[in-house]
């Protein structure tokens, strides 16, 4: 098994920098042991005008299989020759991708300390591998098949298919393909992207894909794995298509690209589920809160009694999700979003309703997807019901064409968790892209914090809120949101009426504008 990496001399760098960037030096022949077999490294040129670098894994057949417990290369018994009689030695695969890993492990990561700066820089390089195995598997397979992984990449791409036997050429092609690839890259990202497709190339793994694999597969793919249009077939044949890795790898990426486009990190968008919620949030105190009664991280609960609760408390998050509910009714909506839906608990109220025929989950939180259909056991729903719902990632601060469509959508204790310079945001991609007919908003009222005991002087409710508005400016800012989109506004109290501050909880419903179909007894703005 062979691979050859080539540059050549630029007008200020010699091309003998390849020997401090690999971190192996041109005057030594140098031996590593890997998982599989023995790797060499050596230089069959090093000039300052052009320099090669090769990496001969010697591969142990019968080793390998003792190895594996005499389990063949995609994991099923082979034939009791082919085990011990196969390309493993000869052919670039995931043993190759290994050996790289173990003996570049520094280039990979763009580190040269003797020459700082030098592994940010592009370099031309040229990378040679006599035969690389480029198996379909259904998925198209030969040299097109290394131009679609490659080319993307910024590689020029000269594939060639090895014929059964140059003899005999009617015999057809093999599976096998001749690969030259030439491009100015960083040497650590070229490492990366042999890396992650020598397997992909290969279709199959010859060792145990373990959980951490997403986590290799994330780190060497940083940067260039998420835009990649094969991502799909990439992240499938790498996971040697185990389903649970390959949706857990899709969704972290999901996530990473959310939070680029956010300017953030991507634990303060995957935010939604508390593992312990903090000691100073009076939600996690409280008893009766709606953490504590639906294992949620914002919103606090009622005290007051519901008219056939007697004399227990009714918390908030219900009354809540009732007044919502009612809300929807009266709009007939059938098909409705709940963006920022966090674990499932309105989701779950929604599919309880039979004139609810479709209900769509929308979170920035890949944890708090998998929690809420964990907690509406999706994977249990009969056929019929699973078809009225789905989950899906995705930031509300941008417009998405799978929101376009619906009834209704409900925005339930979400905005407040929004900076206020990118609600604007927001509102657009709710009220103005995805246009539905009618929208619930729920959102805190700060002036009921004065009734709640564990609530310090000055705080809001929870630890994430960016802001807690009054009803003065809640009002200001639905009438301002329904005049700029066209929809009429209906403000109500949710929770128990205080006199002197309100209900804890405010609730706006829009209209459009089409007809004058406020609801009676409501305040319109």
């Amino acid at each position: 098994m062979f691979i050859s990496i080539s540059t050549t001399a630029t007008a200020d760098r010699p091309a003998t920098d390849l020997g401090f960037l690999l971190h192996k030096h041109p005057e030594k022949v140098q031996r590593f042991s890997t998982s599989h077999g023995v790797a060499h490294v050596f230089y069959p040129e090093a000039t300052e005008q052009r320099c090669t670098a090769a990496l001969l894994l010697d591969i142990d057949p019968v080793a390998l299989v003792r190895q594996g417990r005499g389990r063949g290369r995609s994991g099923s018994p082979d034939l009791a020759l082919a085990q011990y009689v196969n390309d493993r030695p000869y052919a670039a695969s995931s043993l190759l991708a290994v050996a790289l890993r173990t003996v570049f492990r520094s280039a990979m990561k763009g580190v040269c300390e003797k020459l700082p700066g030098r592994a940010e820089l592009v370099m031309p390089l040229r990378i040679d591998l006599p035969a690389v195995p480029a198996t379909g598997g259904g998925e198209g397979g030969g040299p097109a098949m290394v131009r679609r992984l490659f080319e993307p990449l910024g590689w020029q791409v000269d594939a060639v298919a090895v014929p059964l036997d140059e003899t005999f050429p009617e015999w057809g092609e093999s599976r096998y393909v001749r690969v030259e690839l030439t491009g100015e890259l960083r040497l650590a990202d070229a490492l990366q992207h042999l890396y992650v497709l020598l397997p992909v190339l290969d279709g199959a793994k010859h060792y145990w894909v373990a959980p951490d694999e997403v986590d290799k597969l994330l780190a060497a793919g940083e940067g260039w794995l998420a835009d990649h249009p094969e991502l799909a077939v990439i992240t499938r044949r790498y996971l040697a298509r185990r389903w649970s890795l390959t949706r857990l790898a899709m969704e972290r990426l999901a996530l990473a690209r959310l939070a680029e486009a956010d300017d953030s990190e991507a634990e303060e968008l995957d935010n939604a589920v508390d593992d312990d919620p903090p000691a100073d949030d009076p939600a996690a105190e409280a008893p009766g809160t709606e953490a504590a009664d639906a294992g949620a991280s914002t919103g606090f609960a009622s005290t007051a009694a519901g008219p056939d609760a007697g004399d227990r408390p009714v918390p908030l998050a219900v009354q809540r999700r009732a007044a919502i509910l009612a809300a929807l009714a009266e709009t007939g909506a059938a098909r409705v979003l709940d963006l920022g839906c966090g674990q499932g608990e309105l989701v779950g109220e929604l599919l309880k309703d039979t004139r609810v025929t479709e209900v769509l989950g929308v979170d920035v939180s890949s944890r708090a997807l998998a929690a809420a259909g964990r907690k509406l056991r999706l994977d249990r729903m009969s056929e019929r019901q699973a078809a009225r719902v789905r989950l899906v990632q995705g930031a509300l601060t941008y417009t998405d064409a799978r929101l376009k469509g619906y009834d209704a959508a409900v925005l339930s204790e979400v905005i407040e968790h929004l900076d206020l310079p990118r609600l604007p945001a927001l509102e657009y991609a709710v009220f103005g892209a995805a246009r539905p007919q009618a929208v619930v908003v729920t959102t805190p009222n700060v002036e009921y914090n004065v009734r709640w005991e564990t609530l310090p002087a000055g705080h809001v409710r929870h630890s994430d809120h960016r802001f807690e508005w009054s009803r003065a400016e809640f009002a200001a800012w639905a009438e301002r949101v329904a005049g700029t989109y066209g929809y009429t506004v209906a403000l109500r109290p949710v929770g128990p009426l205080d006199e002197e501050v309100g209900a804890p909880t405010q609730l706006a419903l829009f209209r459009t504008a089409t007809t004058d179909n406020a609801p009676e007894g409501s305040v319109t703005r």
